[in-house]
């Protein structure tokens, strides 16, 4: 590593820092019915909207109507984006003329169920598939929506926290239009106007058709990006409108525009810390969760650009320098833009899995084992590491809930967490979460990588997706878990290396972003329920405190176990092989003995 990149990691950070205490006390006075400065001039519309919706500001609902709200909201938001895609030959804004045949209804399941899900797993190319319209009214309203959705569960699950005595958890259409009209609209309506300040283009225009200086035709995509690009970062959901993403110099073409993507990123769910401790009434337990995230957000970062920047041992023997020096960056620059370098590509693969979003400005395929072993991690923890909008809170509770429940084991109390007693329905519903998405990732990735269904003739789709597979060994075993696993923690980003546009990845895939998203919510919302209607206890000398570092070391510990216990098996015959195979020097597959079979 060098100076200057570890000087660049931590000037984003403080960027992120500076925004929590601001912007996390603003979301509070938002979400708890408060008059903000935003109130003279968006107040209207949110009366607005609720009088067009038939929506009750004053009436609460319990964690039932809640989740019921919550689903059908997301059925009808999936139905229209499959109607959509599946209809785009006969809606305007299409000057490609793109048709029905661009979407097959394997390929519409899947897109409508990653826009749904926040996920924004892109298995087409966004330029050559969709046209203005479906990206502009399926796509874009959807990374609002599903944001917004993710942004007020959270809240919901905060509440349940903080209240006591009470069966209510809230509002969800109250939620939901609050968190698009105050939080996401107006930040990304500024971050759109400063990425077109800066070159990302915003037009109806069709493809242009250019001559390069060799005489030979080149076709420049155009289309409505800045708009789409803000909240695609702030939203945390990542889909691009270019099938390179945020390495297209159209969606992000300058060191500034790779800063700002960064820090839109990240700023909603740091700031969700200060909320959740203003919300409960003590800013130190937000602080302390910041604090965990801060440890896990760095260990990753810097184990990712320390690897990445060493370079490739194997150009190494080959005698190609790769170390830093006044005239070379120095590093594996396999898969990145020379205008973002090692360590800025390092820290967007880190930040982007650190969140839902699934973003990227580098190639991931590319990374070295262990630094690809790091945005895999970030994803198997469930995304808890500041993690998505509203998600990230609502998934680290649940690890605060298990490490609670450790801590009273360990001194032989029944556990408290913020004043309630966490009882069996709790952890119950706080393990069914973290089991049901583990079984997910491991069960379809199991299911892609076993051939011998296929070679006997039990099933012939696994053996589909091996045969869709462009790398054997450890590699391909790698690339297969990433993509579960990033559909499962709806993530979206990709190792690459596989055609996934196939009815069998098509069709399992969304069906994993759909068990991430709401078999993963839809207990943690039971839980809040239940402590919602809690008596609060007094605090006692035998309270474990869960605002100090014994608590921080105690939830950072937590994820990361739960993480390593039960993936190891499956990243050691990845990544982990991988990295000493290369180090080695040795070729061969691990997995490709049952090909033959």
């Amino acid at each position: 590593m060098t100076s200057t990149g570890i000087l660049q990691i931590l000037l984003f950070f403080a960027l992120v820092l500076v925004c929590v205490k601001p912007l996390g006390a603003f979301m509070a006075n938002v979400f708890d019915g408060r008059r903000t400065f935003l109130h003279p001039v968006l107040r209207w519309l949110e009366v607005l909207t609720y009088k067009v919706a038939g929506v009750r500001e004053d009436v609460e609902q319990r964690w039932t109507q809640y989740t019921a709200s919550l689903l059908a909201f997301s059925i009808f938001g999936f139905l229209l984006v499959y109607l959509l895609q599946r209809a785009q030959a006969y809606l305007p804004f299409n000057p490609q003329n793109f048709g029905t045949p661009n979407v097959t209804p394997d390929l519409a399941f899947n897109t409508a169920a990653s826009f749904l899900t926040n996920t924004n797993w892109q298995a087409y190319s966004g330029e050559s598939t969709l046209s203005y319209f479906v990206q502009m009214a399926a796509l874009t309203v959807q990374n609002f929506v599903s944001a917004a959705a993710g942004l007020a569960v959270a809240i919901a699950v905060i509440r349940g926290f903080a209240r006591h005595e009470v069966r209510t958890l809230g509002n969800f259409w109250v939620d939901m239009t609050r968190s698009t009209l105050y939080v996401l609209l107006p930040i990304s309506f500024l971050g759109a106007l400063f990425l077109c300040s800066q070159g990302v283009i915003q037009n109806l225009k069709p493809n242009t058709t250019a001559t390069t200086l060799e005489g030979a035709k080149q076709t420049i995509t155009q289309g409505p990006v800045a708009s789409e690009e803000a909240i695609k970062e702030l939203g945390t959901n990542g889909g691009g409108f270019f099938n390179a993403n945020s390495a297209h110099p159209f969606e992000n073409p300058s060191p500034i525009t790779n800063l700002f993507e960064m820090w839109l990123l990240l700023v909603i769910p740091a700031a969700l810390t200060y909320t959740f401790g203003k919300m409960v009434g003590d800013t130190r337990q937000g602080w302390a969760i910041f604090a965990a995230f801060t440890v896990m957000f760095l260990a990753g970062v810097f184990v990712c650009y320390g690897f990445e920047q060493a370079g490739n041992p194997t150009l190494a023997k080959l005698g190609i320098q790769s170390a830093a020096t006044t005239t070379q960056a120095g590093g594996n620059m396999e898969g990145k833009e020379v205008r973002f370098g090692v360590v800025n590509s390092a820290l967007f693969t880190t930040v982007t899995t650190d969140t839902s979003t699934g973003a990227v400005n580098n190639t991931h395929d590319s990374l070295l084992p262990i630094a690809g072993l790091v945005p895999m991690l970030n994803m198997m923890t469930d995304i808890v590491i500041f993690g998505g909008v509203g998600a990230g809170m609502y998934g680290i509770l649940i690890y605060c809930i298990i490490a609670v429940f450790i801590a009273g084991l360990m001194v032989g109390r029944t556990p408290e967490y913020l004043g309630k007693k966490l009882e069996q329905k709790e952890v119950k519903m706080a393990m069914l979460a973290i089991i049901v998405t583990s079984a997910c990732i491991l069960v379809f990735s199991a299911l892609s990588t076993q051939a011998v269904f296929a070679a006997k003739g039990y099933w012939n789709a696994p053996g589909a997706a091996i045969a869709n597979m462009g790398n054997s060994g450890p590699h391909g075993l790698s690339e297969i878990i990433y993509a579960y696993t990033s559909a499962t923690g709806n993530n979206g980003s990709a190792f690459g290396g596989i055609s996934v546009n196939t009815p069998w990845y098509n069709l399992t895939i969304g069906l994993a972003m759909l068990v991430g998203r709401f078999l993963f919510l839809i207990p943690i919302l039971a839980a809040a329920g239940s402590l919602a209607a809690k008596k609060k206890v007094p605090v006692t000398s035998g309270t474990f405190p869960t605002h100090g570092p014994l608590f921080v070391g105690l939830l950072v510990g937590t994820v990361v176990i739960i993480a390593v216990l039960t993936y190891f098996p499956a990243v050691s015959l990845g990544p982990i092989v991988e990295h000493y195979l290369m180090h080695s020097g040795r070729l061969f597959s691990l997995i490709s003995w049952p090909l033959g079979s």
